[in-house]
């Protein structure tokens, strides 16, 4: 009997150890592939799903990044409005109004660009202090799963998973549950990598 035992503990310890190596792998490969991606431009597709409404809003628009940390995120339907990231400083932009603040100021905007920005993204899974990451593979898919850790995430968020594709070394799709109920996903589609962009994307002075 303790022989038994013993012999499905090594066996549970053994595919714990499977899966964490395969986990550390998936985001060696995603940090080593992220910095080969100096820019970033696409469209995207954002469905909220609302708990309390049952409701779906969709909006559509584009995005621009370019490393280290620059990032301009536009919606264009149904309403016109855009963030802009430029070394630590963003730009709200709504209509004619326009608001510039320290990126920190905005806790929600900040886990945003870490995510979306290859060379951000592949920093936050190294550093381990904000999410524990769990990774599942299929065919040329890395699920991610980001389970936060700090106080503040966890007010924010239940869980992220990102899908990243390994043959164009990015992620493709987001889904953000967060702890109202609501969750949010983000597709992107028509993806152009390392094409320059005119740095007047990311001015904060429109």
């Amino acid at each position: 009997m303790k022989a038994l035992v013993f012999s499905v503990i090594l066996n549970l310890c053994t595919v714990y150890a499977l899966a964490q190596s395969g986990t550390e792998n998936a985001i060696d490969e995603i940090s080593k592939a992220s910095q080969t991606v100096n820019t970033l431009q696409c469209d995207f597709v954002q469905t909220k799903k609302l708990k309390m409404l049952n409701d779906a809003m969709v909006s559509k628009g584009k995005m621009w990044c370019s490393q280290p940390d620059r990032l301009r995120w536009e919606y264009l339907e149904p309403y016109s409005s855009a963030f802009i990231l430029n070394k630590g400083k963003l730009l709200l932009k709504k209509g004619k109004r326009s608001n510039v603040i320290s990126v920190n100021r905005s806790k929600m905007l900040k886990e945003m660009t870490r995510i979306m920005i290859p060379p951000a993204l592949g920093k936050c899974l190294m550093d381990k202090k904000d999410f524990f990451v769990s990774v599942e593979t299929k065919d040329n898919i890395h699920i991610l799963e980001l389970l936060p850790l700090s106080k503040e995430l966890k007010q924010m968020y239940t869980k992220i998973i990102l899908y990243y594709d390994r043959r164009q070394s990015i992620v493709t799709k987001v889904e953000m549950r967060e702890k109202n109920g609501d969750n949010t996903t983000i597709e992107l589609t028509s993806i152009k990598k390392n094409m320059a962009i005119n740095e007047s994307v990311y001015a904060l002075k429109e």
